[in-house]
C-alpha cells in the first residue's frame, strides 16, 4: 500500500483533535458545576447566617456603633434598580438603624426617576441638595438622601476639565506656563470643590447587583471607602445589611496611613 508522506500524522491528528476537544470541554464544564456549586453553598450559607441574625438570635450584631457610618452609599445596579419596592424597603431598614447621610446610586438613573416615590415612603428623611440649600447637614433628626447616577461624574468630569483648561490658557497668554498642561490629582480635586460636584465621600458603599465593581460611582469620591458587594437585590436581607456595617465599625480605618 503507497502512502504518501505525512498521510499517517494527519489521520493521527484528526483523531487527536477530536478527543482533546471533547476532553478540554469535559474538564471546563466541570469546573463550571464546581465553581457554581461552591457559589451556591457560599450563598445558602450566608442566608442562613443573614435569616439568623434578622431573628435576633446571633447577639453580637444586635448593637451597631452607626455614628462610625458617617455617610453610607448603596450602589444598585440599573436592571435591578426598577425593583422599587425592594430599594425602598432596604431604605427604611436603613433609616431605623440610624444612619444620617446616605447616596443612592445606580448608573442610568432609574433611581433618581423615581425619586419622588422613594421619599415619600420613608418616614423621616429629606433630600441632600434640600438639606444643603436650609443648611441642616448637621441636623441628626432627618436621614438626609442623595440621587446620583453615572450621568453626574460625566458632567464633573468635563466642567472640571473645562475650569482647568481655561485656568491654563490664562497663565498661557501672561506667559507663566508655556509647557505641555499637567494636570494633577489635586488640581483637580479643586476643580470639582469649584464647580460644586465635590461631593461627601462614603465611608462605606454597599454594592447590590451581580457583579463586584461599584458599577460607575464617581471615583474621586472612593479614595478611602470600604466596598462590600452584598449580591443581587432580590436576596437582600436586614441581617448581611446589619453584618456589613457591623464589621466595617469594628474594623479600625487607616484611611491611607
Amino acid at each position: 500500500m503507497d502512502l504518501k508522506p505525512g498521510a499517517g500524522g494527519q489521520r493521527v491528528n484528526r483523531l487527536v483533535d477530536p478527543i482533546s476537544y471533547h476532553f478540554l470541554q469535559f474538564l471546563w464544564r466541570t469546573l463550571h458545576l464546581l465553581v457554581s456549586l461552591w457559589y451556591l453553598q457560599v450563598s445558602m450559607v450566608q442566608m442562613i447566617e443573614g435569616f439568623l441574625i434578622s431573628s435576633g438570635l446571633v447577639k453580637r450584631y444586635g448593637a451597631l456603633d452607626i455614628d462610625k457610618v458617617r455617610y453610607l452609599a448603596i450602589v444598585v445596579d440599573s436592571e435591578e434598580a426598577y425593583q422599587i419596592s425592594k430599594v425602598i424597603q432596604l431604605l427604611k431598614w436603613v433609616e431605623d438603624m440610624g444612619v444620617k447621610h446616605l447616596c443612592l446610586y445606580d448608573s442610568k438613573g432609574v433611581l433618581k426617576t423615581n425619586k419622588k416615590t422613594i421619599m415619600e415612603s420613608l418616614n423621616n428623611a429629606m433630600p441632600f441638595e434640600e438639606a444643603v440649600e436650609k443648611d441642616v447637614l448637621l441636623d441628626q433628626k432627618q436621614m438626609t438622601v442623595e440621587f446620583a447616577s453615572s450621568s453626574d461624574g460625566k458632567e464633573a468630569i468635563t466642567r472640571a476639565a473645562n475650569v482647568l483648561f481655561m485656568k491654563y490658557l490664562k497663565y498661557a497668554k501672561t506667559g507663566v506656563g508655556k509647557e505641555e498642561p499637567c494636570f494633577t490629582e489635586d488640581q483637580m480635586d479643586e476643580a470639582l470643590k469649584a464647580i460644586g460636584y465635590k461631593g461627601p465621600e462614603p465611608d462605606l458603599l454597599l454594592i447590590y447587583g451581580p457583579v463586584r465593581c461599584h458599577l460607575g460611582f464617581s471615583p474621586w469620591r472612593l479614595r478611602y471607602t470600604e466596598m462590600v458587594h452584598m449580591g443581587p437585590l432580590r436576596y437582600m436581607n436586614l441581617g448581611s445589611l446589619k453584618k456589613a456595617i457591623h464589621r466595617f465599625t469594628t474594623v479600625q480605618q487607616n484611611y491611607g496611613t
